[in-house]
């Protein structure tokens, strides 16, 4: 694959630009484009990196008269046009297991502090308070956890918070349950997680059939004090359906790092962060220096092993469309 030429619209760690310079690939980082500068500037590239604030719409792979490969470092591609991009022969790639770690780590702090009220404990205190009583939470030790998606992420976060004593059931259509009970999992249908857990986490990609998985009708069959956390996508979990839920009572408390819209300007979002029952960071899930020095090289790499640049890199692990490079 002809690849020569790569443009950066997303800020990537600086380990992406060198590996690719060092195998003779010319690198422009161009941020904060425009749509229509983008529109303008990707007709004379090869390769496209975004992370996830770049839209990479049918307009722009249109326009991208010689581009054969887009690359996401990191695992979402729900900003990049996979379908269309298909269409034009063009390979859409991530780096799945760049983030894993730092999201996992993330997940399983965001379960124990809504256990113990850390964050609301901690505002109380730096306020003045001394709301001991008030604060008192629960031990996770013993406790059952959902977990929706047991993949690199899922899988992860069964291992530690099974350190932590808590049970773990999980479901993925594409993981066996034989393929689960090596890392401790009970494989169960949604049907017969929904009643019995204490905390459910999502690791499922937003596609059609996970969007809004956990809504009104999920929420009713679970638990009283159910807490949900998500590290995933926004739009997993429906957010007027969760807010409901925490305010009369059904749902005990959520951990939320992705949103529908982000930054987030909706009314019943800002309402859901704004809930003292809720822990919600602003999209941290692969925010550390660690995840984001690998997932630069990993999305270099496979640039590299896709243009045959040097016979150290080989995986194309991340292409998601492998139909375009047959």
């Amino acid at each position: 694959m002809e690849i020569n030429k790569v443009l950066i619209t997303d800020a990537v760690d600086q380990a992406c630009v060198n590996l690719l310079k060092e195998n003779g690939i010319d690198v422009s980082c161009r941020y904060n484009l425009t749509k229509e500068e983008l529109l303008e500037e990707i007709s004379d590239y090869h390769g496209l990196i975004v992370r996830s604030d770049t839209k990479v719409t049918a307009a722009v792979l249109a326009a991208g008269l010689k581009l054969k490969v887009v690359g996401r470092a990191g695992a979402g591609v729900d900003n990049i046009d996979v379908q269309e991009a298909t269409k034009r022969r063009i390979a859409v790639l991530n780096t799945p297991g760049g983030n894993a770690v730092s999201a996992c780590e993330l997940t399983c702090t965001l379960i124990t502090t809504l256990a113990r009220n850390v964050v609301q404990g901690a505002a109380s205190l730096k306020a003045g308070r001394w709301d001991r009583k008030l604060y008192s939470g629960h031990e996770i030790c013993g406790k059952v956890l959902g977990i929706i998606g047991l993949g690199r992420i899922g899988r992860e976060v069964a291992i530690r918070m099974q350190a932590w004593g808590m049970k773990t059931v999980g479901y993925d259509p594409i993981v066996s349950a034989e393929e689960a009970k090596k890392f401790n999992v009970q494989f169960l249908e949604l049907e017969e997680i929904w009643p019995i857990v204490d905390y459910i986490t999502v690791h499922t990609p937003l596609i059609p059939e996970t969007a809004k998985m956990i809504n009104s009708k999920v929420l009713a069959k679970c638990k009283k004090g159910v807490k949900i956390i998500n590290v995933a996508r926004g739009g997993i979990v429906d957010e007027e359906a969760l807010l409901k839920a925490i305010e009369d009572g059904r749902c005990g408390g959520a951990g939320i790092d992705v949103f529908e819209q982000e930054p987030p300007t909706s009314p019943v979002t800002l309402k859901l962060i704004q809930n003292p029952k809720v822990v919600a960071t602003p999209h941290l899930g692969a925010s550390t220096s660690e995840a984001q020095v690998r997932v630069a090289v990993e999305v270099a790499e496979q640039f590299i092993a896709l243009a045959k640049r040097n016979p150290k890199y080989t995986s194309t692990a991340g292409v998601l469309n492998h139909s375009v490079l047959h």
